[in-house]
């Protein structure tokens, strides 16, 4: 088995971050275009969240199938696939005439969007469980730095190249251009390749999936807890993505020039809070198989406290409101990697992509209904209290309730980490002894 070179590693890794940066963009840009789109089809926010709640169902519902796909064949030809897919959906979403298209059209978008826990499953046989959390945190840097890039295609370039469908024809042509860039530059590589105790091993029988694996995720305790928090932590994910930049126009009063100065330096805060939250797992980690579940929990109730403290704040008092933003994005994304690399301290290599998956299923099956019941939210909140205000009660409602139960849930994780990261680790030092006396 010949040895990985670094050159080529950092070459994956440059090659999936340009992947999830633009995917990212494409993904998230819809949030920026609300006003642009609405007016198109004439929407109002109830219809606004079922577009977007579209694409999270189709997600949900073909994770289970992606990550099936994963653990048996080829991660980086699949990978391709889905790059593909992504610039062919996009493309379709750009030449729609009608509401009923577009609803159908977005939501095929939600094809790709489950593509991800191959590509975690990959990069964990490139890197060890000791810097996982980093290397994770890096990857998603693209996530708010797509983001970013997104608002301004979404506010400033598509007013200047025709409208918010030339933007989809530009991100379609780069999925397709990254789908031939992944199949021919990226290497399939073999599954637990940099698990500590085959270090050294240059041969060793390939892992292969089996059912049997994927029945023991469902015996480890973590994985509950781990499933729990996905199923509320996404929710205010997908809020303050899809309806945030409604709520700064719309009843802070920005124009598109003061919610690009304010959102820029917040998603650049945001994305540095995922290589912080990831460092600071694996750092913890190192202490304590504790460790990525506490940066978690700090990371929950930390964002929550700031986010209400945010939007509470007078809209007179854009400074206040900008400074504990940045503070609430900081935070918001600690969980992040940690829960990815957490996933992989306690699953074996053959059945990552399955165990991740049914994550973002579970995640999903919830994070899916987020923008529509925001939009309903936001319409009683507009009857019952003022139309003024409503988007700020829907945001705050589901955000702070969801990150309050998803810290109390990382609190009963603690008490069953410490068991499951050693059973792992004993698993592998078993094969790994039975694959030296071969």
């Amino acid at each position: 088995m010949k040895k990985t070179s670094r050159g080529y590693t950092i070459f994956v890794v440059i090659v999936f971050f340009l992947f999830m940066l633009l995917h990212q963009t494409d993904k998230l840009m819809i949030g920026s275009m609300q006003t642009d789109v609405s007016r198109t089809f004439d929407l109002n926010d109830l219809q606004w969240g079922l577009i977007n709640s579209g694409a999270l169902v189709v997600a949900t519902l073909l994770y289970p199938i992606w990550g099936y796909l994963y653990d048996r064949y080829a991660r980086a030809k699949l990978l391709a696939l889905a790059s593909f897919v992504w610039g062919a959906t996009t493309w379709l979403s750009s030449v729609v005439r009608t509401y009923p298209q577009f609803l159908a059209t977005r939501a095929s978008t939600g094809i790709d969007d489950s593509s991800y826990p191959g590509l975690y499953s990959l990069v964990a046989d490139y890197f060890g469980p000791e810097v996982r959390g980093k290397v994770y945190g890096l990857l998603q840097l693209s996530q708010p730095i797509g983001y970013l890039l997104g608002m301004i295609l979404a506010l400033m370039i598509a007013p200047m190249i025709g409208g918010w469908r030339s933007v989809f024809y530009i991100t379609g042509t780069l999925g397709i251009v990254i789908a031939v860039v992944i199949f021919f530059g990226v290497k399939e590589m073999p599954r637990g390749k940099a698990e500590p105790e085959f270090a050294g091993m240059e041969e060793y029988t390939q892992f292969r999936f089996n059912w049997q694996e994927v029945r023991e995720i469902f015996k480890k305790r973590t994985m509950w807890f781990v499933f729990a928090q996905g199923f509320a932590g996404v929710f205010p994910w997908n809020v303050i993505t899809f309806f945030f930049f409604g709520y700064l126009m719309r009843e802070r009063g920005y124009d598109n020039t003061s919610v690009l100065l304010t959102m820029g330096p917040i998603v650049l805060i945001l994305a540095a809070g995922y290589f912080v939250g990831g460092w600071l797992g694996d750092m913890f980690f190192k202490r304590t198989p504790k460790g990525r579940i506490i940066v978690s929990s700090a990371g929950v109730i930390l964002g929550a406290l700031f986010l209400f403290l945010a939007l509470n704040t007078s809209v007179l008092d854009r400074t206040t409101f900008f400074v504990l933003m940045c503070l609430t994005a900081l935070f918001m994304p600690f969980s992040s990697p940690n829960v990815i690399a957490t996933i992989f301290d306690i699953t074996p290599p053959e059945v990552r992509s399955t165990a991740q998956a049914v994550e973002y299923f579970v995640e999903n099956s919830g994070a899916a209904l987020a923008p529509t019941l925001a939009g309903a939210l936001s319409l009683y909140f507009a009857r019952t209290i003022s139309p003024f205000s409503s988007l700020q009660y829907a945001i705050l409602t589901i955000c702070i309730t969801t990150w309050v139960l998803c810290f109390v849930i990382y609190l009963g994780a603690l008490f069953t980490i410490d068991k499951d990261v050693k059973h792992l680790r004993a698993q592998m030092a078993a094969r790994a002894a039975q694959e030296q006396a071969k």
